[in-house]
């Protein structure tokens, strides 16, 4: 007990230091998105959410852990709940004080705080638990510029990553880079913990450089606490570099003098990359739960309904799955390797089903089970690193580069280069094929409630590989438009980069990027899609040569509609605005397939939906006709939602077509689109809801509930 209290008397002194020393600052500030605020007294503070703590397994702490132990955590928040004028502050369950780093990333329109990198130093109970009311504090943050990495370097600090191929040894050390890098990268700053993110080729002894491997450290180091959390990842993905290649290599991971990941012939896949997280000195992992109600009501996640139970039976069988080789350098998590692979599936919606069960449950294997599949998102050989900015490729810098079009396609009449990728230069075969029309949003929620940097990158990666691999002449080459394609896969890229543009950095140059590609496009789709033509589209629904490849092309698929009008609808709860006027002509769709008179709701969800009677023709002009020609006579020649028509069908009364108990069915497919669109502002959506809602038979989402999203209030 001495010795506890002696080391937090020490630990508080240090902070108060570190707050109230003006002297203490750097006099060569590195590159950085750190904006940190520091906070240790509370006054006139409005309560905003808890966020719990609990020891977690084999943390090497020692039950209760009154000292304190560090905690990081991503929080997003909502629309003025922090203002730009405030700060946040936090006590714990007893109402004690607690100081707080907060290392600011993103802000809403109005200024206000809406996500943060928080830090804390929380002591546990006996029970090795504790929970943080965080509030907002009338007192405006004290800025502070943090550490350098020399007090982490003499301190006996030491990580490497050392790799054999062909006999000759490679490595990259992570303290010699932090010693050798005048500026490294800072992603969190100040005097609770400092994470310094450096990266270089793997050499030999001899200085010869590897032309395909790099690695990169992301280096969280506590201050005063004699522990850092030491990130890996080793990547395989330079966009220009000659003769990419699958890369087969024996490697060791060492930190602090001690082996602590080893694999052999292991195979790096070309356009690919790994991560593994260790602790250096003390390991303070601890069990971090948000408060699941505060997450939604943000906006920032869907209105998944609180009132689903995850069962427990779902979450043994997501622990069965990530482990093995899943779970490993190079694997899958529980994410479908050949991603073009079609049918239900568990990682198909706005969140992957494992995501939503840890967000409804908060349930610490769900959420390692989400946060390792994000890890395993690297896998996929769609990373594509500029070499010269060191971050994805941007169709900003090379706005005619392409996975999809003809090498002719790329010339950039400006540079008079071509932006085609370099071929192959050996075996470049892969399981892991993506494709954006089936495509999981795998690292959105990973980082919404870590802030871990890794998780930012890849969604960047993979929300830019939607946007380039198209054909450049086809998405107007730099504003990345994504219509010539099916629509599901318009649904998962406007999601994806709906989700990019709201929660990058302020000050990453991605973030008004993003935003530019999702104005361009939100454009497109509204100036394209109005009521008015040559051939009027009265259902809401997208009928281009895109969307009719059913039925000898007269046919669209509804579901893969109400996914894009679920993405669109989310546009919308992020704050774009432009996407509303979108919204409301989309929200149509389902809410008509509901309740127009001459279309009967117990179809709403069928597979085909037609509108037109040939390739080319003239499209439907009501409702009624779709409803003839998109259903068999056995449906369409009885009272709608009558005895005689479930018994026509082989269905219950009140029953859907399309799969009504399964949670992976098309009505399922349909919950997100009308749930939505009840919030549009267009007639009828919320009678089409509460239809829908008074339906018979409904799926269980207790394992699978991705689909399972409802009005908001």
């Amino acid at each position: 007990m001495f010795y506890k209290s002696l080391v937090l008397f020490i630990l508080a002194s240090l902070i108060n230091f570190f707050i109230n020393d003006p002297s203490y600052a750097q006099t060569s500030k590195p590159r950085s998105l750190a904006v940190s605020g520091v906070l240790g007294s509370v006054s006139q503070s409005v309560p905003i959410t808890t966020v719990k703590i609990q020891q977690a397994m084999l943390s090497g702490l020692s039950n209760g852990s009154a000292a304190g132990v560090p905690v990081t955590f991503g929080q997003v928040f909502a629309q003025g709940d922090v203002p730009n004028s405030s700060s946040l502050s936090a006590t714990l369950q007893d109402g004690t004080p607690v100081v707080l780093q907060v290392d600011k990333k993103a802000t809403h329109p109005d200024g206000s705080m809406r996500h943060a990198v928080i830090t804390a130093v929380v002591p546990l109970d006996r029970y090795g638990k504790n929970s943080l009311l965080l509030s907002r504090n009338s007192a405006p943050a004290n800025l502070n510029t943090g550490v350098d990495p020399t007090v982490l370097l003499n301190d006996g600090f030491k990580a490497n990553v050392q790799i054999l191929i062909n006999g000759e040894t490679y490595i990259a050390s992570a303290d010699d880079l932090l010693r050798s890098t005048s500026k490294p990268f800072l992603w969190l700053s100040g005097p609770l913990v400092n994470e310094w993110q450096v990266s270089a080729p793997l050499k030999t002894a001899s200085g010869k450089v590897h032309p395909q491997l790099s690695a990169r450290f992301a280096i969280r180091s506590y201050t005063g606490l004699h522990s850092a959390r030491v990130d890996v990842a080793l990547e395989n993905d330079w966009a220009y570099a000659p003769a990419p290649q699958n890369i087969t290599y024996h490697l060791a991971v060492t930190v602090g003098g001690q082996t602590v990941y080893s694999k052999s012939s292991l195979q790096h896949y070309h356009h690919s990359r790994w991560r593994k997280t260790f602790w250096w000195g003390n390991n303070n992992n601890v069990a971090i739960a948000h408060d699941t109600a505060y997450l939604i009501s943000t906006k920032a996640v869907p209105n998944y309904d609180q009132t689903v139970q995850i069962s427990p039976s779902s979450i043994q069988s997501m622990a069965t799955q990530f482990s093995g080789a899943a779970a490993d350098i190079m694997g899958n998590g529980l994410a479908v390797q050949y991603m073009p692979t079609t049918g239900g599936r568990n990682d198909i919606g706005l969140l992957p089903g494992w995501a939503v069960s840890y967000l409804l449950s908060m349930n610490d294997t769900a959420k390692k089970v989400t946060l390792g599949t994000a890890d395993m998102s690297g896998s996929w050989s769609m990373h594509y690193r500029n070499q010269n900015t060191d971050r994805p490729v941007s169709l900003i810098d090379f706005p005619y580069m392409t996975l999809l079009g003809r090498p002719g396609d790329t010339y950039n009449p400006q540079t008079k280069k071509n932006e085609a990728f370099p071929v192959c230069g050996g075996d470049c075969t892969t399981p892991f094929e993506a494709d954006s029309a089936h495509e999981p949003a795998l690292a959105y929620l990973p980082y919404l409630v870590t802030g871990d940097y890794y998780y930012l990158e890849e969604l960047q990666f993979w929300t830019m590989y939607d946007l380039f691999q198209s054909n450049p002449g086809y998405r107007n080459n730099v504003k990345g438009l994504f219509h010539s394609t099916q629509v599901r896969a318009q649904a998962w890229t406007l999601r994806d980069l709906s989700y990019a543009a709201y929660i990058t950095p302020d000050a990453d140059m991605f973030k008004s990027q993003f935003a530019q590609f999702l104005s361009d496009n939100l454009d497109w789709y509204n100036a394209s899609h109005q009521p008015n033509g040559s051939q009027p589209n009265i259902f809401g629904a997208l009928v281009d040569g895109d969307a009719r490849q059913y039925v000898n092309l007269t046919s669209i698929a509804p579901w893969q509609d109400d996914f894009f009008t679920s993405a669109v609808g989310r546009a919308v709860e992020l704050g774009f605005d432009k996407a509303k006027p979108l919204l409301a002509w989309k929200a149509q769709f389902p809410v008509k397939r509901m309740i127009d008179p001459g279309y009967c709701w117990i179809g709403a969800s069928v597979y085909t939906f037609q509108v037109t009677n040939q390739n080319g023709g003239p499209f439907f002009t009501d409702m009624s006709t779709a409803y003839l020609a998109s259903n068999p006579p056995a449906m369409t020649s009885t009272p709608c939602d009558s005895q005689a028509m479930a018994a026509s069908l082989g269905l219950n009364l009140h029953e859907m077509v399309g799969y009504s108990s399964s949670a992976l069915g098309y009505p399922s497919n349909l919950q997100p689109a009308l749930a939505l669109s009840a919030n549009s502002g267009i007639t009828g959506a919320k009678q089409a809801w509460a239809l829908f809602n008074a339906r018979a038979i409904k799926p269980d989402y207790s394992g699978a509930p991705q689909f399972a999203i409802v009005p908001r209030n």
